[in-house]
């Protein structure tokens, strides 16, 4: 019988596994436990439509098997089996998604524990054996087969006998060493302390043999000075709850077993925000168990990220990551949810869009936010941590498919404030309005403290108006998206309109436009179409000079767009320069245009380099205008 090589990337990472050190190796008899529900899961769910099975859900089961002088542990199940092709296909290359960034993290990683979090599953059995044996037998086959390998040097395959379907793991657990204790995997007691921290919710009994102490019956004819005596017997013992947790009453379950179930499940070391059960019965039954990270998975920005709770049906896995039950601003959410009214008879790879699951995903939707909205009201803190994982996110859900999410998103919607150090909804914003105050105001930009710096606040925070300051690229889209909130318009502190004007102040305000014509006329010639036009300010107060849009592409736009690469005709801002009539610096403008034009021109160019400045715009030819700058010095 030949031996057979792994695959060179495969037999390296495994080599790497063997010879490393983790910090919790224990966790090998979680994957192959998991290996094993899943096997029983296919074929549970196989026997729902296929009589021919001959087992009900009561026959499925996962058993423990110790040698302590063979030195083997064995995890059997009668599961549905594995065909040569399949031994070939699952056990001939490791980690087949993702190997290369495997090897790399392990190779960087040094002294941490990394199983688990890499989908390598079977193969953390090398980490305690140095021999692995795996027989099995494919339901619907007469043939088993016997694969073994004593590590990266390789493994066979060769044709065998076995009673029954399912599959044997037998592993030669390794001899003792300084470092590691490995005969722990041996003891009863060890391995059943790791069922009940890794595997306690298997929804099959996972069952070993354990020594058991007991007193012996009391013989009839024993007198009164009868000492009672013990004797060592071997029962078969169910070592797991088996009641899957989302199937009990959420008060018979502590804070604690709801954060063991997520960080086990889940793959997360830190415990979740919140947790979400649901139970409902009506039209469509369910029972639902979520929860709301607290940090943001290292891919979710990414396409690889998979979005999606676990589905069951009446206990049998349908499918692993269902994306129907999510919409896309809450697929951060992780958990299971468990139905008797979705058709057994479906393809779990090829679920269809049936009404049952839009109506839990519409349930979920709504539970999901008013989780959300609580611990916005009652934890702040926690709901700042979730706003900072996700709250992009939440975002991009508003502005998308043309806002039918608004009235969902916007009551979750934070902004930092000029109020104060923390961000605020928009309900705060509106419960803190001054009296007299028609609208909700914005800006928009990089930074809270340089927006609040801005010219064109000076003006608002003056009349005791508080600000939200926008600093996501996405912001704006959201307050465009939004428009109106509660009877308020939402308005950018640069519109000329942001503060109501008196008919007296409005006429001010043209005359001076009358009177500074030839300065603004002026302006535009000298600056070309660098400028769409060049006006007196209404939303100046002390600063001399701003710069605006006209039109519905903002300067904060422009920016985005060019960020993204999407410049294309019509995603560029009609810059307005605006000047302040009343500043010393338009009066020194005012008097050049009058007695000298070069002088003019290069103050022309001056305000205007300024104005791009104060908007976070990159001037167009930075030397030249510290010449300018100079020049004026002299």
């Amino acid at each position: 019988m030949a031996k057979k090589q792994f695959k060179t990337e495969s037999k390296r990472i495994l080599d790497l596994m063997i010879n490393s050190i983790y910090t919790h190796k224990e966790i090998f008899l979680r994957e192959l436990i998991s290996n094993a529900s899943d096997a029983v899961d296919k074929l549970a769910y196989k026997s729902l439509t296929d009589d021919a099975v001959g087992m009900s859900r009561s026959d499925f089961r996962i058993d423990l098997i110790i040698d302590k002088e063979a030195r083997t542990l064995t995890v059997r199940d009668n599961g549905i089996g594995m065909t040569r092709e399949e031994l070939e296909s699952n056990l001939g290359v490791i980690a087949r998604s993702g190997s290369l960034q495997f090897k790399q993290e392990m190779e960087e990683a040094g002294d941490t524990d990394i199983i688990g979090q890499f989908g390598v599953g079977f193969y953390s059995a090398f980490m305690v054996a140095d021999q692995v044996t795996v027989i099995t037998r494919a339901y619907g086959s007469d043939t088993a087969w016997r694969w073994e390998s004593s590590g990266a040097d390789g493994y066979t395959i060769e044709e065998t006998e076995k009673d029954g379907v399912g599959t044997d793991i037998v592993l030669h657990i390794k001899e003792d060493g300084e470092e590691e204790q490995f005969g722990q995997y041996l003891d009863q007691r060890r391995i059943q302390r790791l069922v009940k921290k890794y595997s306690d919710y298997i929804r099959y009994p996972i069952v070993m043999d354990l020594e058991q102490e007991r007193m012996k019956e009391k013989p009839a004819d024993a007198g009164d000075d009868y000492k009672p005596e013990w004797e060592t017997v071997i029962e078969s013992t169910t070592l797991n709850s088996m009641v899957p947790l989302w199937q009990r009453k959420k008060k018979d379950v502590t804070e604690e077993e709801y954060t063991q179930f997520y960080q086990d499940k889940f793959s997360d070391y830190e415990p979740p925000l919140a947790t979400v059960s649901v139970d409902a019965e009506g039209t469509v039954s369910y029972k639902a168990l979520l929860f709301i990270p607290g940090r943001t998975p290292y891919d979710f920005y990414t396409r690889e990220y998979e979005k999606g709770l676990q589905l069951y049906s009446s206990g049998v896995l349908i499918m692993d990551k269902c994306a129907d039950l999510l919409p896309e601003h809450f697929r951060f959410v992780k958990g299971v949810v468990d139905t008797p009214d979705v058709s057994l008879n479906i393809s779990r790879e090829l679920l269809q869009h049936t009404r049952q699951l839009k109506v839990i995903s519409s349930n979920l939707e709504k539970k999901i936010k008013a989780e959300l909205s609580r611990l916005q009201k009652d934890e702040p803190e926690k709901y700042r941590q979730f706003w900072t994982a996700f709250g992009r996110n939440v975002k991009y859900g508003l502005v998308s498919d043309y806002g039918v999410h608004k009235d969902m998103l916007t009551d979750l919607l934070i902004f930092p404030t000029s109020h104060g150090d923390e961000p605020a909804s928009l309900s705060q914003y509106k419960e803190r309005m001054a009296e007299g105050q028609e609208f909700i105001y914005y800006a928009v930009g990089e930074d809270a403290a340089r927006l609040a710096r801005l010219p064109q606040a000076e003006r608002i925070l003056d009349k005791g108006y508080e600000i939200l300051y926008l600093t996501e690229d996405v912001d704006e889209f959201c307050v465009q998206t939004i428009n109106e909130y509660e009877g308020k318009k939402l308005k950018s502190i640069n519109d000329e309109d942001a503060l109501p004007e008196s008919e007296e102040e409005k006429k001010a305000a043209e005359e001076q436009t009358t009177e500074n014509k030839d300065v603004l006329d002026f302006l535009k010639e000298t600056l070309g179409d660098r400028i769409a036009d060049a006006r007196i300010s209404r939303i100046l107060k002390t600063h001399a000079v701003c710069m605006t849009a006209d039109g519905p592409v903002s300067l904060e736009m422009e920016k985005y767009f060019k960020r993204t690469g999407e410049t294309m005709p019509g995603m560029t801002a009609q810059r307005v320069l605006e000047l302040n009539a009343e500043a010393p610096a338009f009066a020194a403008l005012k008097r050049a245009v009058a007695e000298d034009k070069d002088l003019a021109a290069k103050y022309a160019q001056l305000l205007y380099s300024q104005a791009l400045l104060i908007a976070d715009l990159p001037l167009e030819d930075p030397a030249g205008y510290a010449e300018l700058v100079c020049s004026l010095m002299k």
